[in-house]
């Protein structure tokens, strides 16, 4: 690799090394990347595409990943042969250009620690890369483990490069490379160092990989919170009383809880300051916004504004967040929360898990979403996604589960599912859970109160339900109860376990039979 990185330095036109975020500012502005914002924030635009492309992500197949990586649509084979053919056009392409080159890592325990070099042809992508990994100190002569090469100019010609498209997102196990090109959007960057760590940590270092937020409480106590968009992930892992670890990306190491990165990576659609003031606060200068639009005459961001996608990000470090651990680390945690916004309104707004159905639930990675607002649209819409993050994995999802029961059994952590969706009945009848409710549900579980408490076994689920919580009006902790019609429940409660067992179906081979053992039953009777 160094051998790469010494050619694309000696042929370039300029090369920009570890730049500081007030130099990037300025040659982004130069060259027309982007502009200030009235908090002095970058914003930029990442051209055609404004997200990911998972049908463009790519792993090289190879002797080293063959028999390993779980192939499918998530992880689409590449042939090693086409990659060297792919990368030398890349290296070709970045002759005679401008670029920049940053030297970065990823894990904040520094027994995981992984060492990194970007190289980009974008100035408002290496600021990216400075805030969304780890920063190394100044006088660091740092020899990194991985490459990110990145060029989103350069277009791959499908028929000849195999590629899917123009666009691509390869991971190179075996030469520790990812090579982008086609594509402007950062988070293809942050997202394969997340699958390289979703692959190397459980595969080599029996450290299990989370996309989940963490924090500490005053007494040392670590929490993990995970969950999908819409969920609440951000704004309850943002506890006043407890400090931020991280909000994305994380590994469960033996004695250790860690971020990956040095940053955050945030969704603005409709952000203020009310609602998300640790976001919206940490938008000031070296912090870097993409796809955003102003109010007319002014340099003020539009949050509501989707002219160009509703995924408007934010990135910036973490340290521009009040409130965090230093360094990114914790101790083994305590507590951990599956969140889900149940729009069907049958799951509890706190139920406590088996070790079981702690890995069943894992693997679903289940949410749901208001199928739209049209007159008339009303059914709610299940969503699963693997390990919450299915589309970052590079290993059988049963293998990540089968990690998170070992380390379960060992440190003796609770398991909560927390619903903060509906209850009363599903969207359109029901209503949403309070968020006061929701909150003092996960601080009781924190502070151990629920410990003495009595439980009732939901039906269908098998979930053991607190029958009383502090702060928590007792009639809403059984769904079934909630309801005005039982039988309406039971009804929508069997619905909703065959939508949770189809679509572990995809999953059955590579589990084993406890796990399996946890699904709801859908056949079940209800009391």
């Amino acid at each position: 690799m160094n051998s790469i990185v010494e050619r694309i330095l000696s042929n370039a036109s300029t090369a920009h090394i570890n730049l500081t975020p007030a130099e990037l500012v300025e040659h982004a502005i130069l060259r027309n990347e982007g502009q200030l914002t009235d908090t002095g924030a970058l914003a930029a635009d990442t051209g055609e595409f404004t997200g990911r492309s998972p049908k463009d992500k790519f792993v090289v197949y190879d002797e080293s990943t063959k028999d390993n990586v779980w192939w499918g649509d998530v992880n689409n084979r590449f042939e090693s042969d086409k990659f060297d053919l792919l990368l030398e056009k890349v290296l070709k392409h970045y002759e005679g250009k401008e670029i920049f080159v940053r030297d970065c890592y990823a894990c904040a325990d520094q027994d995981y620690r992984l060492n990194i070099k970007v190289v980009n042809e974008t100035a408002y992508q290496n600021l990216f890369a400075n805030n969304l990994f780890l920063r190394p100190a100044a006088d660091e002569n740092q020899q990194h483990d991985w490459l990110i090469l990145a060029a989103p100019s350069f277009m791959a010609v499908p028929d000849v490069d195999g590629t899917r498209q123009h666009n691509f997102a390869i991971t190179n196990f075996t030469k520790k490379i990812i090579l982008i090109g086609g594509t402007g959007y950062t988070g293809e960057i942050k997202k394969g160092i997340f699958t390289v760590l979703n692959y190397v940590l459980p595969h080599e270092r029996d450290t299990l990989s989370m996309h989940c937020s963490a924090n500490i409480g005053p007494e040392g106590d670590t929490a993990i919170f995970f969950g999908l968009s819409g969920t609440g992930k951000t704004t309850l892992s943002a506890d006043p009383k407890r400090k931020l670890i991280g909000d994305d990306e994380h590994g469960w190491a033996k004695g250790s809880v860690f971020n990956f990165e040095g940053g955050c990576y945030a969704k603005c659609i409709d952000l203020t300051q009310e609602k998300e003031p640790q976001i919206f606060n940490a938008i000031r200068f070296g912090a870097l916004v993409e796809n955003v639009r102003f109010e007319e005459n002014s340099r003020t961001v539009d949050y509501t504004n989707v002219t160009v996608t509703e995924n408007t990000r934010a990135a910036y470090p973490i340290d521009l967040v009040d409130n965090i651990a230093v360094p990114s680390v914790g101790d083994t945690p305590k507590n951990i929360f599956f969140l889900t916004a149940d729009a069907f309104g049958v799951l509890p707004p706190i139920s406590r898990l088996t070790t079981a159905q702690a890995m069943y639930h894992f693997i679903s990675g289940y949410t749901a979403k208001v199928a739209g607002t049209e007159a008339g649209v009303t059914e709610p819409q299940a969503t699963f996604s693997a390990c919450f993050g299915k589309a970052f994995l590079p290993l059988h999802p049963g293998k990540y589960a089968k990690m998170l029961g070992e380390k379960l059994e060992e440190s003796g952590a609770r398991v909560w599912l927390v619903n903060t969706g509906w209850t009363g009945g599903p969207y359109g009848v029901g209503s949403r859970m309070k968020l006061s409710y929701t909150r003092a549900m996960i601080t009781a579980a924190l502070e151990g109160k629920l410990d003495t408490v009595n439980f009732d076994t939901l039906p269908v689920f098998g979930l053991q339900i607190p029958t009383s919580c502090p702060e928590v009006p007792a009639e809403i902790l059984n769904p079934r109860n909630t309801w005005s019609d039982a039988a309406a429940y039971d009804a929508k409660a069997a619905h909703l376990a065959e939508l949770f067992v189809k679509n572990f179906g995809q999953f059955a081979d590579g589990v084993t039979e406890e796990i399996l053992s946890a699904a709801p039953k859908a056949t079940s009777s209800s009391n």
